[in-house]
């Protein structure tokens, strides 16, 4: 068996991977690069790109439902294997950028096949021994399938495979209630299919009840049925599809099953008990810098058991690019914003206000609500808020539901990353008329009861104004 030494093995070529890749052996790393399924990983294949060009078909049938004040809305005559074969072209369009052909053109060694470590310091892949001097592992996530009774027995869909339905789903049953469930239950619904979600607790139970309100009413209204506190016990065939049986005793039949459940971490192969790598059923266990139990192993991206999204996978690669390559202190961050991006969007950075007022007794919360906006008011789409979570003048926390909340929560990472004082952003002049204006008025709303409920300024001012010549 050959044995390939090099600086840098990363296992997983997902978004993290691929970044890592790219800029480690840009920068004079020798890098092998090991992937046993598709280049691009859940992000590419399974998860952000497809789902998001699923939305936007969504978006414009239901924009032409809807209408406009004045402008009468039509049925919108959707062609379903249509809109997934626009889907799978986005998916195609974007593959290249990270492909097998352009890694190695970089100078890449790819090896197509799943890894496994033989040693603290070796890994085994498509019959070559590699000895590295550091590895990452960026095998991400997949779906978390639950052992309900008779669900291992009925055909499902999950992200995985859904993309790939041409036909569309008569009525399309959703277990789970976290972002995926809610995007796709949206999509779907606004597609022409009936859409029932099968929440055991709260709807998207991580993030700000008001703002998960908003959403929940948006879908409701469209004709998403979302039933919380409920629970699924068994599931079945029957001859209209598949049937879940309710904790409560009721049944419920559907055309076709999504099973959108959680994310669970994979370790499952990579023999890491040889390579003295901790971990358990989060991911592996890291520390700040990224660096696991083994010095020479390290792990990115969902499986290094933190938040799992894209974006937090791109920054790790940042991270591990100084960490490794440089030799500098470098740490993951731990502010990091995040969307559902459903119809209207629900966006988060730092504490939503339930855990800031746990943490900072002697927070203030600010809100603002869109109805006060005139950009939101000429689109006639008033829904929603931005909620300010404040300690001694800093950020600590924002939550954004409404039109384009994961395009206004870019501001607030920036405040939260760089520790601004919300006076920064008070001070800043936004253009009219913007969404965007909000962030201003929640900002300056900290300031308004010293400028206008002081009656000690008051005088100043009445004093001012007699003595001004």
């Amino acid at each position: 068996m050959d044995t390939l030494t090099t600086d840098l093995c990363i296992i997983g070529a997902g978004s993290g991977g691929l970044s890592l890749a790219a800029g480690a052996v840009q920068m004079g790393a020798r890098v092998v690069l090991i992937e046993g399924g598709k280049m691009g990983g859940d992000c590419l294949n399974y998860g952000c790109v497809p789902s998001k060009a699923l939305l936007a078909a969504a978006k414009a049938a239901e924009a032409m439902r809807k209408g406009a004040p004045g402008v009468a809305g039509v049925e919108p005559q959707i062609d379903f294997a249509a809109v997934k074969a626009q889907v799978a072209s986005v998916i195609e369009g974007i593959a290249p950028v990270d492909s097998q052909e352009r890694f190695e053109g970089l100078g890449v060694h790819v090896i197509r096949a799943f890894a496994r470590f033989t040693s603290p310091r070796e890994v085994e892949a498509g019959g070559k021994i590699i000895r590295a001097r550091r590895f990452v592992i960026a095998t991400g996530s997949h779906p978390m399938i639950p052992d309900t009774p008779g669900l291992s027995e009925v055909p499902y869909l999950t992200n995985e495979t859904i993309f790939a339905q041409t036909t569309r789903p008569e009525h399309l049953m959703i277990l789970g209630a976290g972002p995926i469930a809610m995007e796709m239950a949206q999509a779907h619904r606004r597609l022409g299919c009936r859409v029932t979600v099968i929440a055991r607790s709260r709807v998207m139970g991580r993030d700000d009840p008001e703002a998960v309100a908003v959403v929940v009413a948006a879908l409701r209204a469209e004709g998403v049925e979302i039933l919380e506190g409920h629970d699924a016990t068994r599931f079945r065939v029957v001859p209209e599809g598949v049937e879940a049986v309710l904790a409560n005793g009721e049944t419920l039949t559907a055309s076709h099953l999504l099973v959108a459940a959680g994310r669970q971490t994979v370790t499952a192969g990579l023999n890491l008990e040889a390579a003295g790598v901790a971990y358990t059923a989060r991911g592996i266990t890291v520390g700040p810098n990224l660096r696991s139990s083994n010095r020479r192993v390290y792990a990115m991206g969902d499986v290094a058991g933190g938040l799992q999204f894209t974006h937090v996978a791109g920054a790790h690669a940042g991270v591990l690019i100084r960490k490794i390559l440089l030799a500098l202190p470098a740490k993951a961050a731990t502010v990091v914003p995040w969307v559902t991006y459903t119809d209207p969007e629900l966006a988060q950075i730092g504490l939503t206000e339930a855990e800031a007022r746990k943490a900072h007794p002697e927070v203030t919360v600010l809100r603002q609500d869109f109805q006060h906006n005139d950009r939101a008011l000429t689109e006639a789409r008033p829904a929603g808020f931005l909620k300010l979570m404040l300690v001694k003048g800093r950020p600590i926390g924002v939550t954004i539901a409404g039109p384009e909340a994961g395009e206004l929560i870019g501001l607030w990472a920036l405040a939260l990353s760089a520790r601004l004082k919300v006076s920064t952003i008070a001070g800043m002049i936004a253009p009219y008329p913007t969404r965007g204006e909000i962030s201003k008025r929640a900002a300056g709303a900290y300031f308004s009861p010293k400028l206008f409920d002081n009656p000690r300024l008051k005088r100043l001012v009445h004093l001012v104004q007699r003595w001004l010549p």
